[in-house]
């Protein structure tokens, strides 16, 4: 049991000055959907997609763990337009092992999105029961959620991005919802041990077999923007799945955020959680991965902090292994349970693993810096993030600036050199959310 304080000999201790950091704002193309609601209707409308509702037909609707922009609004336009043609929807959790792989604490993932019956006016319906409607050729077999199998017909509500553990023309999305989301824990489990590598081939194949058992009737794909913002909606017919998918995720791709400076001694997270990546922060953005995950990005990072976890994530701190310090605030809301059982079903233990903990923000930055060899601690380059998904204002340590005013296509410098803005307790104040995103769900406000 870790003491409520900890003391640890550290050589020369960590009271010493830090650099200046400054506000900066990185520059982002961004398109933005104007209204959810209309989109959700016109996808709805779409020839090819309204001809597979059928009056009366029992419709699952998936949902899964991210913290989707604004989710709770598309869910409630979705059965507000499936109930306008006449089929009876229900929602079901589609998400592998998350929520401590119990159908309560799916359930529960759900509601903190926004997603409950009082508020779609749709009723949940959460197992963990499953229903083996195939195999691979090598006798795999293939799971989906037993409510989902029962109904006339699937539809499935998913964000379309780069995964955070492989690549390939299927990543985070609708083939990997109706495999590993709908499987539940037991068919997660059961595809994660032939190894992520093999999830480029196997996932399609796997999806394949759901479509030609199940009527998957179409996927609704949500692409994002670089603020953490719907960019698009569109509807995809389940037999368009496989062509349309890898174009959807070039799109998002091209519009994803990130850090536009390569080279970064300490990297300062302010939140990690499930809503804000399946890895608690995206290596996308981070440029590093776990054990014998073949990865290449940048940036190139040589120290992580991660400071606190969102309250969306209840816990749930899968990917704290890739940092190098946390502070004592995350030691004690981490969550065995959930965590375990998400980086257990992966098979990517490291992911669960503990970095150095500190008992305050400032130590656990002032440890980072210290520990940066051959770079004096006044000459850090220190970039402070509030997530993964939030990347617009960024803060920078005061060394950097010369390197980011010559780059006035990526970066406007809109704050004076301070202090890091620690209080008495040795906490960081966090990033300041930009006023557009300030009712975002899964932001993580204090």
């Amino acid at each position: 049991m870790i003491p409520e304080h900890l003391e640890v000999p550290i050589a020369g201790g960590l009271d010493f000055p830090l650099p200046r950091m400054t506000r900066v704002r990185q520059k982002f193309t961004v398109v933005r959907e104007p209204d959810l609601a209309a989109a959700v209707k016109r996808e709805i409308a779409r020839p090819g997609i309204a001809a597979t509702l059928k009056p009366g037909a029992r419709i699952a609707v998936g949902f899964g763990s991210r913290g989707i922009a604004h989710i709770d609004r598309i869910a409630k336009a979705l059965v507000a337009e499936l109930k306008a043609r006449g089929v009876e929807p229900f929602i079901f959790p589609a998400m592998g092992s998350h929520g401590a792989a119990t159908a309560e604490g799916q359930r529960d993932v759900l509601a903190g999105y926004g997603i409950t019956e009082a508020t779609t006016g749709a009723p949940v319906l959460a197992t963990m029961d499953t229903v083996v409607v195939g195999q691979l050729p090598d006798g795999t077999p293939v799971h989906v959620d037993r409510h989902a199998a029962e109904a006339d017909g699937i539809i499935l509500v998913n964000r379309i991005k780069p995964h955070t553990t492989f690549h390939g023309a299927h990543e985070s999305g609708l083939v990997k919802m109706a495999t590993i989301g709908m499987g539940k824990i037991i068919g997660a489990s059961t595809l994660h041990r032939h190894g992520m590598d093999s999830f480029p081939e196997l996932l399609p194949a796997a999806a394949r077999v759901v479509l030609a058992q199940r009527p998957l009737l179409f996927g609704l794909a949500i692409l994002e923007n670089a603020l953490d913002q719907t960019a698009r909606i569109e509807a995809v017919a389940g037999a368009a799945l496989f062509d349309r998918e890898p174009q959807l995720l070039d799109e998002a791709k091209r519009m994803m955020a990130r850090i536009f400076i390569d080279d970064i001694d300490v990297l300062v997270i302010d939140e990690m959680g499930k809503n804000i990546s399946g890895t608690g922060f995206d290596p996308n953005v981070t440029g590093r991965n776990g054990r014998n995950v073949a990865w290449q990005g940048t940036p190139f990072v040589r120290k992580i902090v991660i400071l606190s976890l969102t309250p969306e994530t209840h816990g749930n701190a899968t990917g704290i292994g890739r940092s190098d310090v946390t502070t004592m605030r995350v030691w004690r809301e981490l969550d065995p349970g959930p965590t375990y059982a998400n980086v257990i079903t992966s098979g990517n233990l490291d992911g669960g693993a503990i970095p150095i903990v500190m008992n305050t923000d400032h130590d656990a930055v002032a440890l980072a810096v210290k520990t940066v060899v051959r770079r004096k601690p006044l000459d850090a380059r220190i970039v402070h993030i509030r997530n993964t998904l939030l990347l617009q204002e960024i803060e920078v340590s005061e060394s950097m600036l010369a390197e980011l005013r010559a780059r006035p296509g990526n970066f406007e410098i809109t704050g004076t050199p301070k202090p890091f803005a620690f209080a008495a307790d040795g906490s960081l104040e966090p990033i300041e959310i930009p006023h557009e995103h300030q009712d975002l769900p899964h932001c993580g406000h204090p």
